[in-house]
């Protein structure tokens, strides 16, 4: 896997929340039955930045935690050299990742995780518009992450 980390914060900690994304990234390919090679972008931003985007993409006027669009549209990707897809973006929300650490009561280096785990899935193309889609989902993020990084 290929992926650009841009952090459009002045928090420099990225280093911390960025490496379990590799583990992360192999664990869900091997649980998905994935064999191809494929790229991303994650984009750390602050809450402001979020909500614009949330704003202007999924016309919701608040802050969420992460954001992902997809390049993969109805099961036809974009491909790179014809040897990798590129999947498309994850922006995640730093200060959502402090916030949230510690209402949970876990590490910020979980929550990075739990977030860069969530919005991997939904470039995979799962999501959690309903009850059944939400199960798969949820247990899935579990399965990747409590192997690689405890609550």
């Amino acid at each position: 896997m290929e992926y650009i980390i841009i952090n459009q914060c002045l928090n420099l900690k990225q280093k911390i929340y960025t490496k379990y994304f590799n583990q992360i990234y192999k664990k869900t390919k091997h649980i998905l039955n994935l064999t191809k090679r494929y790229s991303l972008s994650v984009i750390f931003v602050d809450d402001q930045q979020i909500k614009v985007i949330n704003h202007d993409y999924r016309h919701l006027d608040k802050a969420t935690d992460v954001i992902s669009f997809a390049a993969l549209d109805n099961a036809q990707s974009f491909e790179l050299d014809q040897a990798e897809i590129e999947l498309g973006d994850i922006f995640i929300s730093i200060e959502a990742i402090e916030r949230q650490a510690e209402e949970y009561q876990h590490s910020v280096e979980r929550e990075a995780s739990f977030l860069f785990t969530h919005g991997l899935l939904h470039l995979f193309g799962y999501d959690h518009q309903n009850k059944e889609d939400e199960a798969v989902m949820f247990k899935l993020q579990d399965t990747i992450l409590d192997d690689i990084i405890s609550k």
